[in-house]
């Protein structure tokens, strides 16, 4: 190592709203930046998840590595290749990566245009251990199968000379070591921690005559919080459903719904890449005309992911200028306050 210095600290401003509220972050818009990790936009946090948004316009040109927390990415759109010192993991859109802790890699695109939803965690992303027996396997009822689960493909090995930077998160600052050899100068790895991915849309939901509670849409957990895929899928079939979901109000946790793509019955105004956050104690549901809207439906074509976390989310200086102040009054049919 050669070379040592911070460059940043990662810290973030708390935007603290008069008013306990719903609110609607709208980052369809947001700027284009570097690269994944430089560019990243923090919008909602706690003890137990980061979340943030990202638009960028090229590969990584450094090495990153999380000593704070492990990641999950959503590719929203784009394709290209995570390199990293297990080998290549090559994915596309609506793939979900999963990124241990203290894994070295760089993230090269394919694409100019790209877009990425990603949960820094405080502790492993995992197959939610109601999916898997005594043994670890998956059950029959789990909502996918290990084929559906991919890992790096090839281990290409270095051995070139020369300054290389690595990039390192850790105590909320962003540092910098620079190498005189190559960060991926492996031969070869054991065990079974690495990074991998699965696509949202190799998710098979249970359906049933009546609405399905969110749990059949668990897809990751993680301490303090689950990660749910609302993907296409046939609605409620008793003759007397109502295929929306029921006006609810969470108790015990806060409710991130990230939209990616086609039609959202329950909700009107959200955008690709918008994020609603609904707030424990505050009841929401269907908007005006939603629940007649949907009847005699016998099928929705939505594609969004839910972050639900057990402990109350704080939200972020970015959130507060992406936010729509008239969210919380759609429920009258109007944007009246």
């Amino acid at each position: 190592m050669s070379k040592i210095h911070k460059l940043r600290d990662l810290s973030v401003t708390e935007w603290r709203p008069e008013t306990h509220r719903h609110h609607h972050i709208k980052t369809k818009n947001i700027e284009q930046a570097n690269d994944v990790v430089e560019g990243r936009q923090p919008l909602f946090y706690n003890s137990d998840a980061f979340i943030s948004s990202v638009r960028p316009s090229r590969s990584m040109s450094s090495f990153f590595r999380n000593a704070q927390g492990d990641e999950l990415y959503f590719v929203h759109e784009g394709k290209g290749t995570l390199e990293s010192v297990f080998g290549l993991l090559p994915f596309r859109e609506g793939d979900f990566i999963v990124v241990p802790r203290g894994t070295t890699y760089r993230i090269i695109l394919d694409t100019k245009d790209s877009r990425f939803l990603i949960v820094e965690s405080a502790g492993p992303v995992e197959v939610p251990q109601r999916y898997r027996n005594d043994y670890g396997q998956l059950v029959e009822l789990a909502p996918y199968s290990d084929r559906d689960f991919r890992h790096p493909e090839k281990l290409v090995t270095h051995k070139e000379m020369g300054e290389h930077e690595v990039r390192m998160k850790v105590d909320n600052a962003l540092m910098s070591y620079a190498f005189n050899f190559h960060p991926l100068d492996v031969v070869g790895w054991d065990g079974y921690l690495y990074p991998w991915r699965f696509n949202i849309n190799d998710f098979e939901p249970l359906t049933g005559r009546v609405h399905q509670p969110p749990p059949i849409h668990q897809t990751f957990e993680a301490p303090g919080f689950d990660v749910l895929s609302f993907v296409p899928r046939k609605l409620d079939y008793h003759p007397l459903a109502i295929p929306v979901p029921y006006n609810h109000s969470n108790i015990d946790s806060d409710e991130i719904l990230y939209y990616v793509s086609g039609d959202f019955g329950s909700r009107r105004g959200v955008e690709i890449g918008s994020y609603t956050l609904h707030r424990r104690g505050i009841h929401h549901g269907p908007q005006p005309g939603a629940i007649e809207a949907s009847l005699g439906k016998d099928s929705t074509n939505e594609l969004a992911i839910m972050v639900e976390t057990r402990h109350p989310l704080k939200v972020t200086n970015n959130a507060e200028r992406l936010d729509d102040p008239n969210y919380p009054y759609s429920w009258l049919g109007s944007t009246q306050k």
